[in-house]
């Protein structure tokens, strides 16, 4: 599956014959799970279902779902049987004979006889299929949203590919600089001392010394071993599954460690101007591991 982003937009859309209703889902980055869900009132067992899927599908990001539902126009009417049966008696009492025709329009007509309900959101309890059918669609626009947050995660992951492969790049190119580094240090020691020196008073076992201690002070091996090991562990990451984006933004902060370093000891042009490089595609990787699960 790979790596997943944290933004995204799903909207899933249904109907039936009590009315039609639509999903909407937005994902923004976040360091925890912050889910939100909008809802008409009095249907808890939609909410909970949502947000357990939820739960089971992200580990970060900022998350709103709502629900809108357009409840159908119809209305349906009923006959209060009892109210009925009373007015009939009393009619017959009244008049000897049974309601029928006319008089039975009339005691039809009676407020309380017949009843005209139109349908609420509190009825949707009672339709067999109703909360279900809401249930499904939610669990469907959460999973288009995953969907969704893949597809961007594959996006980062070519962008990660190629800012792995700059920093390779870039690195080699160090440890070049730094090899000729060492040489370039130690003419540079022996061209100054030879000014100064005209009687040569500095003895070359001297020179050797001095020369040894500032090329240890400027070695870069080691900067650069960590940071070729944290290229490979970058790769492994963006190969693997499941949230790592905190992972993505520790390791950049790591390498920005070890090329800071790695600038700061160069005594060269060059090294300098590749320690730069590596920190202008670190900082771009360390941007987008922010948008990484």
């Amino acid at each position: 599956m790979g790596i997943s982003g944290m933004t995204g937009f799903a909207r899933v859309s249904e109907e039936a014959e009590w009315g039609s209703w639509s999903w909407e889902a937005r994902s923004v980055n976040g360091k925890g799970l912050d889910v939100r869900v909008n809802m008409p009132s009095g249907l808890e067992a939609v909410d909970q279902a949502v947000r357990k899927t939820v739960s089971s599908m992200f580990k970060r990001g900022s998350l709103q779902i709502g629900l809108r539902i357009e409840l159908s126009d119809g209305e349906t009417v009923s006959i209060n049987e009892a109210v009925l049966a009373t007015l009939m008696a009393a009619y017959e009492r009244a008049e000897g004979a049974l309601a029928t025709g006319p008089a039975l329009a009339t005691l039809m007509g009676i407020r309380g006889v017949v009843e005209a309900e139109t349908l609420s959101m509190r009825d949707l309890i009672e339709i067999d299929g109703a909360i279900d059918a809401l249930i499904a669609s939610g669990k469907a626009v959460v999973a288009a949203l995953h969907d969704r947050r893949i597809q961007e995660g594959e996006e980062l992951k070519s962008l990660f590919v190629g800012q792995l492969s700059e920093m390779r790049a870039h690195t080699q190119d160090a440890l070049q600089h730094a090899d000729a580094q060492r040489s370039a240090l130690g003419e540079k020691y022996r061209t100054r001392i030879a000014e100064f020196d005209a009687e040569g008073l500095v003895s070359d076992e001297r020179l050797v010394t001095e020369i040894a201690v500032l090329a240890a002070k400027a070695d870069v091996t080691e900067e650069l071993d960590r940071l070729q090991a944290h290229i490979d562990r970058g790769q492994s990451l963006i190969e693997s599954e499941g949230a790592v984006g905190r992972d993505l933004g520790f390791l950049a902060q790591e390498m920005n460690r070890e090329a800071n370093t790695l600038c700061s000891k160069s005594a060269s042009l060059d090294l300098t101007n590749a320690g730069l490089a590596l920190k202008s595609v670190i900082d771009q990787f360390k941007e987008q591991a922010a948008n990484v699960e």
